[in-house]
C-alpha cells in the first residue's frame, strides 16, 4: 500500500483530482474535512479558536465565522503573530486526526491511501507519504479560480496565495508535479497514467 500525499496551492483543483483518485481505488483522508470536523461546536480548533479570538469569531448561532478568522489572519492589517498562532494551533491537532484515519485505512489495505492536505509541505505532513503529488497552476489561472471558487476581490486571493509556501519550493519537493491548468478530462488522463504506472505497477 502506498501512501500519496496529494498537495496544491489553493483552488489549483485538489478536490477533483481527489475524487478521481478514489475512483480509481485509494481511500481517502481528507484534511479539510477533519478540520471542518474539529472546527464544529465542541471541536478541538473550535475550543482553541475560541479561547484564542473570544467572542468576535462566533456567529449569533454559537459556530465558527470562519471568514472573520480569515480576516484577523490573512488580512494585510493582519498581526503576523496571529498566523504564527494558528499554524502553531492548527497543525499538530489536525496532524492527530489525520495519523487516526490513516491507521484506519491502512487496515483495510487499498492500493494507495490519498493523504489529502492543502499545507503538506508547509505543516511537515509530507513526511507521513512514500511520494508527493503536487496539482500546479500559473500564478494568474490560480488567481482567476479563487476569484470565481470563493467570490474574493484579488487582493484577497492574491493574500491567501501569498500566505502559502511558494510553488517554486512546493516543485522542488514533490515527487510528480501535475500541470492543472487544463480540463477536468486533462487532469483525469495525467492521474490515470500517474496510477498506471506509479500504482498498479508496484
Amino acid at each position: 500500500m502506498k501512501i500519496i500525499g496529494l498537495t496544491g496551492g489553493i483552488a489549483c483543483g485538489k478536490s477533483t483530482a481527489a475524487a478521481i483518485l478514489r475512483e480509481l481505488g485509494a481511500a481517502h483522508i481528507d484534511a479539510d474535512a477533519i478540520t471542518h470536523e474539529l472546527q464544529q461546536p465542541g471541536g478541538a480548533l473550535y475550543e482553541g479558536f475560541v479561547r484564542h479570538f473570544g467572542p468576535r469569531v462566533l456567529q449569533a448561532d454559537g459556530s465558527l465565522d470562519r471568514p472573520a478568522i480569515g480576516r484577523l489572519v490573512f488580512a494585510d492589517t493582519a498581526d503576523p503573530a496571529e498566523r504564527r498562532w494558528l499554524d502553531a494551533f492548527t497543525h499538530p491537532v489536525i496532524l492527530r486526526a489525520v495519523r487516526d484515519r490513516l491507521e484506519r485505512a491502512r487496515a483495510s489495505r487499498p492500493p494507495a491511501v490519498l493523504l489529502d492536505v492543502p499545507l503538506l509541505f508547509e505543516a511537515g505532513w509530507d513526511r507521513l507519504a512514500d511520494e508527493t503529488w503536487l496539482l500546479a497552476l500559473p500564478h494568474e489561472i490560480q488567481v482567476q479560480r479563487l476569484v470565481a471558487r470563493n467570490g474574493y476581490s484579488r487582493e484577497e486571493a492574491e493574500a491567501r496565495i501569498a500566505a502559502q509556501m511558494p510553488l517554486d519550493e512546493k516543485r522542488r519537493r514533490a515527487t510528480v508535479v501535475i500541470d492543472n491548468s487544463g480540463t477536468e478530462e486533462d487532469l483525469r488522463a495525467a492521474l490515470c497514467r500517474l496510477w498506471r504506472d506509479r500504482i498498479d505497477a508496484t
